[in-house]
């Protein structure tokens, strides 16, 4: 229901922009999340979107750098990540759920989720 792309290598300080698109049942996802996991480490928040009013909220490690749009008519949501750093080399994932919650940072939160793609940053 969830297909995750776009990632790929890039140079640091280069961008790259990932899609999740949302398929299937026509019940509409209200919590559109990014996730990482670099090797060795746990998944971690990136980024989430609230659809209803449309907040966006950040990690404190990409504010700034990494931002989320949607395209309503796609049934997308982007993840432009910009200034990429070596430490951004991670699988990204992203999630969803039907109803928001206040724990929305937490992974173990999410019942849908797309397979992930990679991003390298490297010199």
């Amino acid at each position: 229901q969830l297909q995750a792309s776009g990632g790929g290598s890039v140079q640091p300080g280069g961008s790259l922009r990932l899609s999740c698109e949302a398929s299937g049942p026509t019940f509409t996802f209200t919590a559109i999340v990014w996730f990482r996991q670099a090797p060795g480490k746990e998944r971690e928040f990136v980024g989430a979107l609230r659809r209803g009013n449309g907040a966006t909220y950040y990690a404190d490690s990409v504010k700034g750098r990494f931002t989320i749009s949607r395209d309503s008519g796609k049934n997308t949501v982007y993840l432009q990540m910009n200034s990429l750093k070596p430490e951004d080399t991670a699988v990204y994932y992203c999630a969803a759920r039907i109803n928001w919650i206040t724990d929305y940072r937490a992974a173990r939160n999410y019942e849908y989720w797309g397979r992930g793609t990679q991003v390298t940053v490297s010199s």
